[in-house]
């Protein structure tokens, strides 16, 4: 079954990770495990933007702004007029702010007159938390945000995620480093199965471990191959 990733790197991540990946080991990863396409990310967004130029189809490019920058606006829009980017990855934790703060909104705002993507990353206190990610989908109804992580490794944060986005139908689902699998079958029946995505999260994740879940998650399938590519292919055309 190909599969498109909604969630992957490529750049140097150090501190506390301590993980790295060049264009070429992703796309090595990506043939090995049968990835037709991946929506990708970096810190550097230059060498995300060389990277999709240099393999249309293939890696599907996601801009990375620090909100806190004055000029992450500006970036956000060259990103999509001019370099033909397909959406923006947020990351509250990272840049410490919360999803509803004044900064953010002006870059939903933009994104959701495009009808493109905001990926956001969720699963940490005190920024990058469900009920936050409700709140954006709240204030800004035409978003089509996608909470990555759906919840992340906590129980709890899991629950809140399905929960937040069976309440705002413009939130989808991400499983990548989701720590229970079958909360991606009960994610699928309770939200709907149109709005549950694959992602990997590599190199933070392997392919082999985030694609198994979702084949053990108990879905048949008809439903795996929606959360495995169709619902991405979709989010990314």
């Amino acid at each position: 079954m190909a599969v498109i990733d909604a969630h992957a790197h490529i750049g140097v991540f150090e501190s506390w990770a301590g993980v790295s990946a060049t264009a070429d080991q992703l796309l090595e990863q990506m043939d090995k495990f049968e990835v037709e396409k991946a929506a990708v990310f970096g810190l550097d967004n230059d060498l995300v933007r060389r990277a999709v130029d240099s393999h249309p189809g293939r890696l599907v490019g996601y801009v990375w702004p620090n909100p806190h920058d004055p000029g992450a606006l500006n970036l956000v829009q060259k990103a999509v007029d001019e370099w033909g980017f397909m959406g923006v990855k947020l990351h509250p934790l990272l840049h410490a702010f919360l999803p509803t703060d004044d900064e953010v909104g002006p870059i939903v705002e933009f994104m959701a007159s495009r009808r493109l993507p905001v990926a956001i990353h969720s699963g940490h206190p005190p920024f990058s938390l469900p009920w936050s990610i409700g709140e954006l989908a709240e204030k800004y109804p035409r978003a089509r945000i996608v909470m990555l992580h759906m919840g992340h490794a906590h129980g709890v944060y899991i629950k809140a995620a399905i929960d937040t986005a069976k309440k705002f139908d413009n939130i989808t689902l991400e499983t990548s480093g989701v720590s229970m699998h079958s909360k991606i079958r009960e994610a699928v029946e309770r939200v709907g199965e149109d709005r549950v995505v694959f992602g990997s999260d590599y190199p933070f994740h392997d392919y082999s471990v985030e694609l198994q879940k979702v084949r053990v998650s108990g879905l048949d399938d008809r439903l795996q191959r929606k959360v495995l590519h169709d619902n991405a292919e979709r989010l990314l055309s």
